[in-house]
């Protein structure tokens, strides 16, 4: 497996590559070409060029959940690539907003994508294979002790209600090797710990050997975190008892989980940069 980063808030000095507040990545397994979202704008494909990734050359997109900073990209993908599905929860399309202290903030897939391009977007009920060892895991158990930290995300209703957000839009994608599963959770708005659970009870027999994608543990302020200290350490022994060998995380992990998680686990947990390849 060849997995490359083409979108993610930083980008190493003089790569020549642009960051942005995104994620997305390409993945190259079994003779699969395959991408999983696309950043906030189309910058990634002038990334993927430059990276000598052919997007016009993808089978099938997966998006990890309806937020625009992974969606909205899809714009520039539609336009390069004609034919591959992007598989979906079926309420990735949602009202999604945050709210913020000047009032509410639509966060979803911006309406003109959506409408627009509805026949290539495909919707995955439930755990949902996409291919030999390949699958689309919904969150499906939940540990109030391990549930996300983040308050500000919410469903609109009606005209002035919201109700928070259960991140049932939020799915992982997740392969089989012979070492045992590799997890992206671009976002793991539902807790990356209940995510892990939900796969490894859907994909039983199977451990859990590398995860990446962002914790969303990241909020601007003193310390940088939406949650405590204590809350990312545990989150990190819960994922070394599981088995976790790797962990690649970045985007909405934040600089301040990044070194709680590393005073844990060492070496075992490394950044997610804009142009990282790696191979499993």
């Amino acid at each position: 497996m060849k997995i490359t980063v083409l979108m993610e808030n930083s980008a190493r000095e003089g790569c020549g590559l642009t960051p942005e507040h995104g994620l997305s990545f390409y993945i190259e397994h079994k003779g699969k070409r395959i991408l999983l979202d696309a950043g906030s704008s189309g910058r990634f494909a002038d990334n993927a060029e430059a990276l000598g990734v052919d997007l016009t050359q993808v089978e099938l997109a997966v998006l990890s959940h309806g937020h625009y900073d992974h969606a909205d990209g899809l714009r520039r993908f539609f336009a390069l690539n004609k034919t591959a599905p992007v598989y979906i929860r079926p309420s990735a399309g949602g009202p999604y907003f945050s709210i913020k202290a000047d009032g509410p903030r639509f966060v979803g897939i911006h309406r003109d994508l959506w409408q627009e391009h509805q026949a290539r977007f495909h919707s995955a009920d439930g755990l949902y294979a996409l291919g030999e060892g390949m699958w689309l895991v919904p969150k499906t158990t939940s540990s109030p002790e391990f549930d996300s930290q983040e308050r500000h995300l919410v469903r609109k209703l009606g005209e002035n209600e919201f109700i928070p957000d259960d991140f049932s839009h939020e799915q992982a994608l997740v392969f089989e090797t012979e070492e045992g599963l590799v997890v992206f959770s671009s976002c793991s708005h539902g807790g990356i710990v209940n995510i892990a659970r939900s796969v490894a009870q859907q994909l039983p027999g199977k451990p859990i050997r590398a995860v990446l994608g962002g914790l969303h543990l990241y909020s601007p302020g003193i310390n940088d975190l939406n949650c405590t200290p204590e809350y990312v350490r545990l989150v990190a022994r819960t994922l070394r008892e599981m088995g976790l060998e790797r962990l690649w995380t970045g985007h909405c992990t934040g600089m301040t989980a990044l070194g709680l998680l590393q005073e844990e686990l060492g070496d075992l947990v490394q950044p997610l940069t804009t142009g990282l390849t790696i191979e499993l």
